[in-house]
């Protein structure tokens, strides 16, 4: 990438091919992959509900962190029809603004009907996101509720994104979702019940209440008149300026080489295959077929 934090037109389309290269898993992939120069760079997880304000936050996080002098990557992952795998793209209206800035490179992703809230090339993606010297990238997730904690294993800092109308649910989601935040946000902060709620919040993910030894952050904030964006990239900022165990940094790297060794060992085998070998060879008793199989590949 080019100096004073300006990504040329040039790295930008170098960047968007290799992506789409990944994405597509197209002919040489692999081999870009094998050798990427990666960086340290922090990546930032933003994850919550349909209709926190995930993308709302995103932008004005992205505005924090520019005029602040950083160069910043962006991946928003938005839902794919489960009949064509399009995806209508709303990052691209939220953070228009961003687009034509030398300092932002934004990249939307279809979840292609991958559960968890990621698009299953995400690592790889984010791998080569991570060679073009971002000094952060954030990760905006699909937005699926209690099954979307795959970003915990992709991030540095998760952020689980909230919002006062979740009233009771807090008990409901906490074997869920919100057992991955290192920093809560409480966004359209200034709805009735606001107070009460990040009160509840405190009280129920409390170190006292999860047995664990840290306060989680909570920032209240109003993404759409950029309040309390700032405390939340000071926040975000503090939980990365912590020295990490080498455990966490071994637990995270175990998770992605667990996903990636999956998806390898996965490759060919697809619904409709499985469900023409099912159909020949006339299967009654399904984990002898499944035995013989995965034997036979």
């Amino acid at each position: 990438m080019a100096a004073n934090n300006i990504i040329t037109v040039a790295d930008a389309k170098r960047l968007a091919r290799n992506i789409t290269l990944v994405e597509n898993e197209l002919a040489g992939y692999e081999e870009l992959l094998r050798n990427l120069d990666t960086h340290d760079t922090p990546v930032i997880g933003i994850t919550g509900s349909p209709g926190a304000g995930k993308s709302t936050l995103t932008d004005a996080l992205v505005g924090v962190l520019v005029a602040k002098g950083h160069k910043v990557g962006v991946l928003c992952v938005d839902p794919s029809s489960p009949f064509n795998l399009g995806a209508i793209l709303g990052d691209r209206i939220r953070m228009s603004e961003w687009y034509v800035n030398p300092s932002v490179f934004i990249r939307s992703l279809g979840s292609r009907g991958n559960l968890g809230g990621l698009q299953a090339s995400i690592i790889e993606i984010t791998d080569v996101m991570k060679s073009a010297g971002f000094d952060y990238i954030i990760v905006e997730t699909v937005g699926v509720g209690q099954s979307e904690v795959e970003i915990a294993g992709l991030a540095d800092v998760t952020v689980v994104v909230l919002v006062p109308e979740g009233g009771d649910e807090i008990q409901t989601m906490k074997a869920g979702i919100m057992e991955i935040a290192d920093v809560f946000v409480v966004n359209k902060a200034d709805r009735p019940g606001a107070d009460s709620y990040i009160k509840n919040l405190a009280a129920a993910f409390s170190p006292a209440m999860r047995r664990i030894a840290k306060n989680i952050p909570i920032v209240k904030t109003v993404a759409s008149q950029k309040s309390g964006i700032d405390e939340l990239y000071e926040a975000i900022k503090r939980f990365l300026d912590q020295p990490q165990s080498n455990e966490r940094k071994e637990l995270l790297m175990a998770d992605r080489a667990y996903h990636l060794i999956q998806k390898n060992r996965m490759k060919g085998v697809t619904r409709q295959l499985l469900f023409e070998e099912l159909r020949k060879r006339q299967v009654k008793n399904l984990y002898a077929f499944i035995a013989t199989y995965d034997a036979g590949n």
